[in-house]
């Protein structure tokens, strides 16, 4: 049983004196890591001047705009595109004292810049406005939106850079890697709409994107060294952390939050909004109930949906913050929709239940799309939720199941049914506790449970799966089930701690295209059991790898999806790790 701290009054004088203290250490982690950044760079500065020099026979310590210059290089080194970011951060800097964090927001303000740019192609009355074709006109609707939340993180990643002189560096740096990943995701997914549409427009996505998608990834690249030399000097806490005794809910929610979740009795729960189909609550549908959610609201919005199926398609919008959903079961209270690929919707639009809002979290509710494995893509929830949690939901369709989109996100005791890429995206995900079941498909095809979609190799993003259960749902006997496919070329996925059934290929991962994978995935397989756990036969790629305890705990709920910065302790002693 985890053990609880006392609640009680704090006396007002060990109030202070702890306050104080508190803000003694605050103070001495600035200076050290502001103080760790600098030498990283200075460090790059003098291999890249002792390298001008020996190129050159002269040395450029005496010439201030070749020292600023050598500085911009240095930090832009450690970058994917160090050209794209040298050109657009040299003409910016207008000192010979610039800081490290200084060209780090400069990096981010060009991303904005150029992507504010991008976007006006995308209007109704850019360079597509000729466009007719529905497929067409759906792909440019889904990047309009895409692009605007992009923007959004891009703009929340800006402004929290805004007095990195005050605030501890170490403390923002999860959340920037999150928004950053997440910018380059929103860009990506705007140009994978165009996939099956027009060759042209495709090719157009991508010439139009190309300076902000670099952009953002060298804000991205840039954090992440200055995360990686804060971590070299062992100084970085520790962020999120699992409870002693099984309960191991992210910290992220409060003690009301966490009763709510594991309260038995629906009928105690004292909710914002009630939606009931048969007229016993103030609403009849879901998306009735959400037109009263304020926004922005930092205060938890609970609405309770009492058992049905709801045949609607919801969307819970970026300024609908910190909702809850509570269900009568994930049986009992259902969101059913049929939008589909097949029938003229692109991917990213097909969810019946979709969320953008940060900090939902759903219980009891079960998520589905009826549109069949002949409809090919057709999402049944989709999350781009920044610390959401799903908790006993049912989530039910064939192929693209689950689209864990973006952003932090956890579920638990969920169950989750799909045939082809059923578990997709480029979220920081944990499934944990949960059932997952491969289903029968299409005539010919085959299972796979993942594909991972991550894009970078600094984004924080992966699939991870921990002990859970995956079994067939109907016989299995001709079908091949993989444990996943890499979507792109970083796909990142993990298994720990699981149940195999007897359904997994003896191969274990199918390639996306080929008969291999990129060098650069990382996949692994960590203390499985069941009849398909055994990895002999496994495919020979260099991406699948074998892992350590160490570094298995880089991908559970304490380190992968830490929160523990921008959510309140629950007063519960955690212990880290597996």
């Amino acid at each position: 049983m985890a053990s609880l701290r006392a609640y009680g009054k704090v006396d007002e004088f060990d109030q202070a004196r702890l306050e104080a203290r508190r803000q003694t250490r605050k103070r001495l982690t600035i200076i050290a890591l502001s103080s760790i950044i600098l030498v990283g760079v200075i460090v790059g500065s003098v291999v890249g001047t002792c390298a001008g020099r020996s190129k050159n026979g002269n040395s450029t310590a005496g010439n201030p705009t070749q020292s600023m210059s050598t500085s911009v290089k240095a930090v832009c080194d450690v970058t994917l595109y160090p050209d794209s970011c040298f050109t657009s951060l040299k003409p910016l800097v207008n000192s010979t004292h610039v800081q490290p964090e200084d060209l780090f927001k400069l990096s981010i303000y060009v991303a904005i810049n150029e992507l504010s740019r991008a976007s006006e192609y995308f209007s109704q009355n850019g360079v597509f406005k000729g466009v007719t074709d529905n497929m067409s006109l759906a792909a440019l609707e889904s990047c309009r939106k895409l692009l605007d939340l992009a923007l959004d993180h891009l703009n929340t990643s800006y402004l929290s850079t805004a007095d990195l002189t005050t605030i501890t560096l170490h403390d923002a740096f999860d959340d920037l890697k999150t928004w950053l990943s997440s910018a380059g995701t929103y860009q990506q997914t705007c140009i994978d709409g165009f996939a099956d549409v027009v060759e042209t427009l495709k090719s157009d996505a991508i010439k139009y994107l190309q300076n902000s998608t670099e952009f953002t990834s060298n804000s991205l690249a840039i954090i992440n060294e200055f995360s990686n030399l804060a971590n070299s000097f062992k100084l970085r806490r520790r962020l999120m952390t699992l409870t002693d005794g099984g309960d191991d809910m992210p910290r992220w929610l409060s003690s009301k939050d966490r009763r709510l979740l594991q309260s038995t009795m629906t009928s105690k729960i004292k909710a914002n909004a009630v939606v009931a189909m048969d007229g016993s609550g103030k609403y009849k549908t879901i998306n009735a109930a959400l037109k009263a959610v304020p926004d922005k609201s930092k205060k938890r919005f609970v609405i309770y949906v009492k058992k049905g199926v709801y045949n609607e398609i919801v969307r819970i919008d970026k300024s609908m913050w910190n909702v809850m959903m509570v269900g009568d079961g994930m049986d009992a209270t259902v969101v059913s929709g049929s939008l589909n690929f097949v029938d003229g919707t692109p991917t990213f639009e097909t969810a019946t239940f979709a969320v953008f809002g940060k900090g939902f979290i759903a219980r009891d509710m079960g998520f589905r799309n009826t549109a069949g494995a002949i409809k090919h893509q057709a999402v049944a929830l989709m999350s781009s939720s920044d610390q959401s949690v799903f908790y006993r939901c049912r989530i039910d369709a064939f192929q693209d199941t689950l689209y864990a989109h973006s952003n932090r996100q956890f579920y638990r005791e969920c169950s989750i049914y799909g045939t082809v890429d059923f578990i997709f995206g480029n979220s920081a995900v944990v499934i944990q506790n949960s059932k997952i079941l491969p289903r029968v498909p299409m005539l010919g095809q085959q299972n796979t449970i993942t594909a991972q979609g991550k894009i970078d190799p600094n984004q924080n993003t992966g699939i991870s799966i921990q002990n859970c259960t995956i079994s067939p749902w109907g016989n299995l006997s001709s079908v091949q089930t993989f444990l996943g496919r890499p979507w792109k070329n970083y796909s990142t996925t993990v298994y720990m701690q699981s149940m195999m059934g007897s359904l997994i290929d003896p191969k274990g991962w199918l390639p996306w295209i080929g008969d291999s994978a990129p060098n650069t995935i990382f996949y692994a397989e960590f203390q499985n059991i069941g009849s398909s756990s055994s990895t002999k036969n496994r495919v020979a790629w260099k991406g699948l790898r074998k892992i350590t305890n160490k570094q298995a705990n880089t991908f559970t709920v304490m380190s992968f999806i830490n929160g523990d910065k921008w959510l309140p302790s629950t007063g519960v002693s955690y212990k880290p790790g597996l």
